[in-house]
């Protein structure tokens, strides 16, 4: 029996929702093929038919976040990467360093829940976080250059201070550090913000 174009896509995205889910709860080295198949409500014969291996659908997950939770993501918060502006990115920060986010495992952005192993990983998933990384800076520079001379500095010190801030609060077991953690990043990304 052979399926639609439509049916494979639908198949192949649920695969990689699945295996994005799953690498955020347990790291590369904590899910299997299996993990991924049966969280997704597939066999694992099924497996092969969208991917060679667990690293292509590693670098996939990563990737997909962008346009997928991401862009999700970004609506709730009021993020409109097409009309960028200072008040796209303090929403942007805000959203980024809040507690909801922190606490979300499953739809945490990927460069707070993976960059121990996307740093262990192959060069096509480490080019994934790569391009994720550059669309967030890509979106505060936006914001910033109409205001601003060094904007692409700013852009990078407000990712490193958004993904650094909540990876450091991620891994803290004292919530109330963890929060203190988070405000400060906070804190700090709005003054680079306000000194445009």
């Amino acid at each position: 029996m052979s399926y639609s174009a439509e049916h494979k896509q639908k198949v192949r995205n649920t695969i990689v929702e699945s295996a994005r889910v799953l690498f955020n709860r347990h790291g590369f080295e904590g899910v299997t093929i299996d993990k991924v198949m049966e969280f997704a409500g597939l066999t694992r014969g099924g497996f092969y038919n969208h991917f060679k291996n667990k690293d292509e659908l590693y670098s996939e997950a990563v990737s997909s976040f962008l346009m997928g939770r991401g862009a999700q993501w970004r609506a709730e918060a009021g993020v409109d990467p097409v009309s960028p502006n200072p008040e796209m990115a303090r929403r942007m920060v805000k959203s980024y360093l809040s507690s909801e986010h922190l606490g979300n495992l499953d739809d945490q952005c990927p460069m707070i829940a993976l960059p121990s192993d996307v740093a262990r990983s192959r060069p096509e998933v480490q080019l994934s976080y790569q391009k994720l990384l550059e669309a967030m800076v890509s979106l505060f520079e936006g914001g910033l250059a109409q205001e601003s001379d060094c904007a692409r500095q700013q852009a990078l010190s407000l990712a490193a201070l958004c993904v650094g801030g909540m990876v450091l609060a991620r891994t803290l077991p004292d919530s109330s550090l963890a929060k203190e953690v988070q405000a400060a990043a906070r804190v700090s990304a709005d003054e680079i913000i306000q000194n445009k």
